[in-house]
């Protein structure tokens, strides 16, 4: 394995440094989420045109650059430490890979060139608070029980005679630029109780009758939340017929958004600790440098080792998607960690709602929510590695104590 970046990673990552720290300072970013998108359009459509950023990791085929995931890390982790406010996630890292693997050759022909472009933003709804389970990163997807289980719950979907194809009805609470997205990726149950099955459809907002999209406030401003209310709403299915393998797809997907997710929780850690780091280096306290007092070094080398160790995990995560749980566990408990402590080293107007700070810690705090939390994302990889099994020694001493204790249990 070659650790080191290529020229074309390098020029992605200068090249957008260098844009976001002109057009996407702190006043900025409070600019854009202000807006009905939620973010800058002009400055969106600029990244798409000039840099190809939505698609980075689409092949030429499709009108995507034809890159890789970790060109697209590279760029996730500069928008990282902006806390740019785009449907970048959404679209490139949830919507577009699912389109790729499930679609028609008609779907992805008419879909991906747009979303390439930039002139198409997309998003996946799950029903409820369930997106980490979905994307299997926080359990397990196959099976639907977090669609709804295929009862009452979730979102249900029927079919339609004739070419009308598929209708939907029912609810998804927190959806990822769901508010604004041009295209919706809805996971519904079909069949009902008996031959539940668990299938994606798209929706066209603009077109769609019987869709109700309600933006939510959200802790973390530059990840708008929308709730989604299907009532009978037209759909078409992802995919050639209702036999595709959407759990099989769903995982993958999660791996890869997890490695993206890391580095741009990287990104915003690195940038919340350079900015710890000029400002003690200005304030004065007692004569001197509030960073010159070996208790604050001490703190600040250690969040240091942190993020180094977090960027290490979401590099390798970008080589390796299967290893995106566990990097994107160290990274948001790496960023969790390093917000705190650069709203206590700013003192008391680091308390301050309006600082600047707030907007790295509230990010923390909302992608925990979103995409973990830490424990569980450790856990449910521990589980997969199969850690907690039981070593075939201790399987035979168990069995044997259960057959003695039933033994037993008959001579009485």
């Amino acid at each position: 394995m070659d650790a080191a970046f290529t020229a074309e990673q390098d020029e992605i990552r200068r090249t957008l440094r260098e844009l976001l720290a002109k057009r996407s300072g702190p006043d900025g970013v409070r600019s854009a989420v202000r807006t009905s998108g939620g973010y800058d359009e002009t400055l969106w459509r600029q990244l798409a045109q000039d840099l190809g950023l939505p698609g980075l990791a689409l092949p030429e085929e499709y009108g995507g650059v034809g890159c890789g995931l970790a060109e697209l890390a590279v760029a996730c982790e500069e928008t990282g430490r902006a806390l740019l406010p785009s449907p970048l996630i959404a679209t490139a890292a949830l919507a577009a890979p699912l389109i790729a693997a499930l679609g028609t050759e008609a779907q992805r022909t008419a879909l991906l060139p747009r979303i390439a472009a930039g002139a198409l933003t997309a998003t996946l709804a799950v029903p409820g608070g369930s997106l980490a389970t979905a994307l299997g990163l926080t359990g397990d997807p196959t099976g639907g029980a977090w669609a709804g289980g295929g009862r009452a719950g979730g979102i249900q979907a029927r079919p339609v005679g004739g070419a009308e194809g598929w209708r939907l009805y029912g609810e998804a609470a927190q959806v990822l630029d769901g508010h604004s997205a041009g295209l919706l990726l809805v996971a519904a149950h079909a069949g009902g109780f008996p031959r539940s099955r668990t299938l994606l459809f798209l929706v066209r907002p603009d077109t769609a009758a019987g869709i109700v999209r309600t933006r939510r406030t959200s802790l973390d401003e530059t990840r708008p939340l929308a709730r989604i209310e299907l009532r009978d709403t037209e759909a078409e299915l992802l995919g050639a017929d209702d036999a595709v393998d959407v759990a099989g797809a769903l995982a993958p997907a999660g791996r890869g958004l997890a490695a993206l997710l890391a580095a741009q929780a990287v990104g915003a850690a690195a940038s919340a600790l350079e900015r710890t780091v000029e400002y003690v280096k200005a304030r004065e306290q007692f004569g001197r440098a509030i960073g010159s007092f070996q208790a604050v070094k001490h703190r600040l080398a250690d969040l240091y080792v942190q993020v180094q160790a977090a960027r290490s995990a979401a590099y390798y995560a970008a080589w390796d998607p299967a290893a995106g749980g566990l990097a994107l566990a160290q990274a948001l408990e790496a960023l969790r960690i390093t917000t705190a402590e650069a709203v206590q080293l700013h003192g008391g107007i680091g308390f301050t709602w309006e600082h600047e700070a707030h907007l790295y810690f509230k990010r923390a705090a909302a992608d925990e929510l979103l995409f973990g939390p830490v424990h569980r994302l450790r856990d449910h990889a521990a589980q997969q590695a199969g850690l907690f099994a039981p070593s075939h020694g201790q399987s035979s001493m168990a069995s044997a104590s259960a057959a003695r204790g039933s033994a037993g249990k008959v001579a009485v």
